[in-house]
């Protein structure tokens, strides 16, 4: 007869724990595996964007950047028109700053102040000099100029300043207005433009490619004329008769919507295209015709079976399309046939960099243009991601 060993575990005690942590394990199996195939199309695609890097971190820097964009009245420190300008510091380099200097250190970061003086080098011309002696302390959430945050809620409260003058982080221009505050606004303007345009183009191109789509026949083919015809119009001539026509008593705000209607309305080809050839394949499905059958109208039949159907496809080919409209803006303001100043957006920045003058001695007008670069390529690697995680078949082709 087998004696008891205390130094032996008993096999009733370890079983259990044993058995338990197996059938935890096959719980989470299960659930996971249900959880999957429960899962909607929403749900699946965050799932395989998640494990795009690339796309990740370009979102991280999207985000980042409309938010600089909607925040930038709070964000600036100085009101980017004419009234927020510093007449004594004009096209003046960028103020970075510092916690120490040649007459110490302090824990509050600082500027040196700049004066004006003639020098023997500029043929006794007044220009602008750092004086290293006058310390202009950065103070944060400081009153300010008034303004209006997301255009009707107002504030005067600015996230920094300094206790004296001016603060310019990426200095002036030739007017002596923030480029810094200028570049905030710019990014907000270009967004604005390129969300109004994607709307527009959005709701024309689900309109008219669903009922292309849905209807066929001499329906599409008549819309098919007409979108082809629009597709091939020239963009630079028709902005430039455009632009003639336009009256200088317009004020920039009706510059800014009529731009991005036209914009929007030059665009929206391609998706109802997409749209189109979508419903195409669609309409002949079961679904289809078991609503047919039960009295549905086609608007009812395209908007609520149709579309749902394509509605992953249409946010992903959106997000792709909206860089090329920041695009257009950009180009068409650089150009001088789209937004002018007062208005502050990237194409009316990048267009004073066009100078020699601007290239050989202020290189600080190039800074908006890696805010412009960051956005656009943020816009295509996020539509890029978009366009991997929609497709079911994608992790199969890699």
């Amino acid at each position: 007869m087998a004696q008891f060993d205390p130094t032996k575990p008993n096999l009733a005690e370890t079983t259990g724990p044993t058995v338990d942590v197996v059938e935890t394990e096959d719980a989470i199996s299960r659930r996971a595996k249900e959880a999957y195939f429960t899962a909607t199309q929403r749900q699946l695609i965050w799932a395989r964007f998640k494990k795009n890097r690339t796309a990740m971190f370009a979102a991280s820097i999207l985000i980042a950047l409309i938010l600089m964009g909607l925040f930038a009245p709070f964000l600036s420190p100085y009101d980017p028109t004419i009234k927020g300008r510093n007449k004594d510091y004009t096209n003046g380099a960028p103020q970075i700053p510092q916690f120490c200097d040649q007459n110490g250190c302090s824990w509050r970061p600082f500027i040196h102040g700049v004066k004006r003086e003639r020098s023997i080098a500029t043929n006794f011309r007044w220009v602008t000099a750092v004086d290293p002696e006058d310390r202009r302390y950065v103070y944060f959430f400081v009153e300010g100029q008034p303004y209006k945050l997301f255009g009707f809620i107002p504030g005067h409260i600015r996230l920094f300043g300094v206790d004296e003058g001016f603060i310019h982080l990426f200095g002036t221009d030739d007017t002596g207005k923030d480029i810094f505050s200028r570049t905030l606004h710019a990014v907000f303007t270009s967004l604005a433009v390129g969300t109004l345009g994607v709307l527009i183009s959005f709701v024309l191109a689900l309109i008219i490619g669903g009922v292309a789509g849905y209807f066929g026949g001499i329906t599409d083919g008549i819309i098919q004329m007409v979108t082809d015809a629009i597709r091939t119009i020239p963009i630079i001539p028709l902005f430039m008769a455009i632009a003639a026509f336009i009256p200088d008593t317009w004020s920039s705000e009706t510059r800014f919507f009529v731009i991005s209607i036209i914009i929007g309305f030059i665009n929206w080809p391609t998706l109802a295209r997409r749209v189109r050839t979508h419903l195409l394949v669609e309409r002949t499905q079961e679904y289809v015709l078991a609503a047919q059958l039960c009295g549905a109208r086609p608007g009812h039949i395209i908007r609520k079976h149709l579309l749902p159907s394509f509605t992953s496809y249409i946010i992903v080919d959106l997000v792709i399309s909206f860089p090329y409209i920041v695009l257009s803006e950009t180009a068409l303001s650089f150009i001088g046939l789209g937004l002018k100043d007062p208005v502050n957006s990237l194409g009316v920045m990048l267009q004073n960099t066009t100078s020699a003058d601007v290239l050989l001695n202020y290189q600080w007008y190039f800074i908006p243009v890696f805010f412009f670069i960051a956005l656009v390529m943020s816009f295509v690697f996020v539509g890029d991601g978009l366009r991997d995680a929609a497709d079911p078949y994608s992790s199969s082709k890699k």
